[in-house]
């Protein structure tokens, strides 16, 4: 790979972006929590326990507004359903006006141990932002034992460190 000023750049700004980043600890994150704005991403979701040692049977994930093109990865073992709803804008694809596309994921009846973590990926097209942004995946982890994990708190500037259920995090650079 050849580096050039413009790409030198970018890799730094990631760098120091992703090192100025508050990470929080969330027992539900994405593995790559920065991304540019614009282009493609694959999301690797992680659910590290379970609730109180109950297995985790349910993992529904809500896309964020902007976030276009969604398409989930099947899990062995698990059923997957995706929740289709009308865009409050449409997009343009290939020519054709998209009016309603995927607006959350859900895998369900499937069983990870309270012992163990998984992964649920899913891949999407990112909003194009002119500036450093933060968009947030809220997720509700069912267990077996009907407890949940509601992963959707966002934080206001400052109480990053005080959420109990932060939402997995995406921290979107601009594309240049």
């Amino acid at each position: 790979m050849r580096l050039t000023p413009t790409r030198n750049m970018k890799i730094f700004t990631l760098i120091i972006f992703s090192c100025l980043t508050i990470k929080v600890n969330a027992h539900a994150s994405l593995d790559q929590d920065t991304a540019t704005a614009g282009e493609s991403y694959k999301a690797v979701l992680r659910i590290t326990h379970g609730c109180n040692g109950s297995p985790t049977v349910s993992v529904r994930v809500r896309i964020p507004d902007g976030v276009i093109r969604t398409k989930p990865m099947p899990k062995a073992g698990w059923e997957l359903e995706t929740l289709v709803e009308k865009l409050d804008e449409p997009y343009d694809l290939r020519g054709a006006e998209i009016t309603q596309d995927v607006r959350e994921l859900t895998w369900k009846g499937g069983s990870l141990s309270d012992d163990f973590f998984d992964e649920f990926i899913f891949r999407a097209e990112l909003p194009d932002v002119g500036e450093k942004k933060t968009i947030y995946f809220r997720t509700v982890q069912e267990c077996e034992n009907g407890e949940f994990h509601r992963w959707i708190e966002i934080p206001n500037s400052g109480e990053e460190d005080s959420l109990n259920e932060p939402a997995p995090a995406l921290n979107l650079l601009p594309s240049e």
